[in-house]
Formats: structure tokens, sequence, C-alpha cells
């Protein structure tokens, strides 16, 4: 098991759970931060000494405050860490479930893990720490979706780009122009009625109303 962690964490309540999942976990040395800044200062001092971190595990968003920030995001602090340290393994501990920014995440590989803070957060965090220690990857399940080939193949950028139309309530003809204006291709209104039925007949929508309630349940806009 890994023996020295850093928690980057602002809220109170969350970082003594996180902090006690770790002690269950028979980890030795702990420690606790609440600014993305300490944290890369944290690390690479322990690295200068000798004595690196072997795990982050960090939320995504930071509320601001009065001290200016380098690192403002978990995912930013993350990126940065790893081009300089890259045998040092991250966990992402967050509310954020929206697949879109799951997989913009994870798809670059800086993330070994990515867990759901919920009702069983904390159990999760201990699954996800274990398979993380032996060279495995882990995420939620709410969340696995997002990273299915499925997913990959079917839902582009294009796609969620017209979803987004509908739900700002624009016609399929005045997303046709939209998606011209934008040199979005293609624009034609016969491609975006093809386009909009092949997404009805994927998320098994009525409607494109259902659609786009649909897509948003699974946080793709």
């Amino acid at each position: 098991m890994f023996s020295k962690v850093i928690i980057a964490e602002d809220q109170d309540d969350i970082n003594q759970g996180v902090y006690i999942a770790l002690c269950d976990l028979g980890i030795s040395e702990i420690e606790q931060t609440q600014y993305c800044d300490d944290t890369f200062v944290k690390v690479k001092r322990a690295a200068m000494d000798g004595r690196p971190y072997e795990l982050l595990i960090t939320d995504l968003f930071f509320k601001e405050d009065h001290r200016y920030q380098k690192y403002t995001s978990g995912d930013s602090l993350a990126n940065a860490l790893k081009k300089e340290y890259p045998d040092m393994k991250t966990i992402v501990y967050s509310v954020e479930d929206r697949f879109q920014k799951v997989r913009s995440i994870m798809i670059p590989g800086d993330i070994d893990a990515y867990v759901c803070k919920g009702r069983k957060g904390l159990d999760e965090l201990k699954e996800a720490i274990c398979k993380v220690y032996e060279g495995e990857s882990y995420l939620s399940p709410q969340v696995r979706a997002a990273m299915s080939p499925k997913a990959d193949t079917e839902i582009n950028d294009y796609d969620i780009t017209i979803i987004k139309q509908l739900a700002l309530g624009l016609s399929q003809p005045e997303i046709s122009r939209y998606m011209e204006q934008e040199g979005i291709s293609p624009y034609s209104l016969s491609s975006v009625e093809k386009r909009i039925n092949k997404l009805k007949d994927i998320f098994r929508a009525k409607n494109p109303a259902h659609l786009v309630a649909i897509a948003k349940d699974m946080g793709l806009v």
C-alpha cells in the first residue's frame, strides 16, 4: 500500500473524510492542503528531499479567495505535477459527473482514477486507491460509460453542438444556418435532420426535447 499521500481539498469536512479513509487503509504519512499551489510546492519539496509523495488525491474545483493561485483546478495541478513527477499516481475525487468532463480529464492519461463524491464516495475511493496501487485504473460506476468505446464512436463534438442548439430552443432550419455561419460542416438542413434522427435512435429519444433531456441527464451538455 502507498505510504505517503497528499490530499488537495478545500472543504474541511471532505478533507477529514478522505484522511480517515486513508488511515483505514493503513497509510502512514498523509498531508492535507486546501490550495493547489501549496500542493505543488509540497510535492516539489518532498521530491527534493528524497521522500516523494506516491499519490495525489485532488478535487477538481477550488473556491477562489484573496490568494492568487497559479493552479486553479485539480486537473491543472495534476497535469503540471505529472510532467515533473510521472511516477506519482493521481486520483480525482469530485462531485463532477458529466461524461464530457470526465472524458476530457481521463483521455490524456495523466489521471489514474476518477471517483465521484457521494453516499458511497469514500468506499469507492478506498477501492480506487487499492486498484491504483496495483497498477490498475478506476472509474466510479456512474461515469464508467463515459470511457466506453461506444461513447467515443457514436457521439462527437458535432453531435454535442447540435444538441446544445436544440437545448437553446433553435429549430432544425435555425441550427442549419448556425452551423453554416460557424463554418461547421456538414451544415445542410438534410444533414442536420439526419443526425438528429440518428441521435434519437442512439439515445432512444421520442423527440428532440426528449433527446436534450437525456443528454443533460448524461452530462453531455
